[in-house]
């Protein structure tokens, strides 16, 4: 994430560890990130999902999440992120799971 915040300081970014988040379980992840209305990335393309949709499915609300697989190289994941970024809000990823690159 740093990479993104040296191309564009002006992007409102939160690391899981400046959050305190980096000792959480996902679900406790999730329910955080949604309760701040913030857009959730994350590497953890296995459990992730699955915790995202059991959200869903109970309910609750679920924040935007992009998955970015770690073998991704950094150039692509900062170019994917700044994108979005850019041409959207993140209100408009709200409830919605996506993996990344496009």
């Amino acid at each position: 994430m740093s990479g993104v915040l040296r191309r564009e300081p002006s992007l409102d970014l939160l690391t899981a560890h400046a959050a305190g988040m980096r000792n959480l379980k996902d679900p406790e992840v999730l329910a955080l990130a949604a309760e701040t209305h913030r857009v959730l990335v994350s590497h953890d393309v296995g459990t992730m999902p699955v915790h995202f949709r059991a959200r869903r499915d109970a309910g609750k609300r679920t924040p935007g999440v992009f998955l970015i697989p770690q073998g991704l190289d950094i150039g692509t994941a900062i170019e994917e992120l700044l994108l979005i970024w850019l041409v959207s809000e993140a209100s408009e990823w709200e409830g919605r799971l996506e993996r990344r690159p496009l």
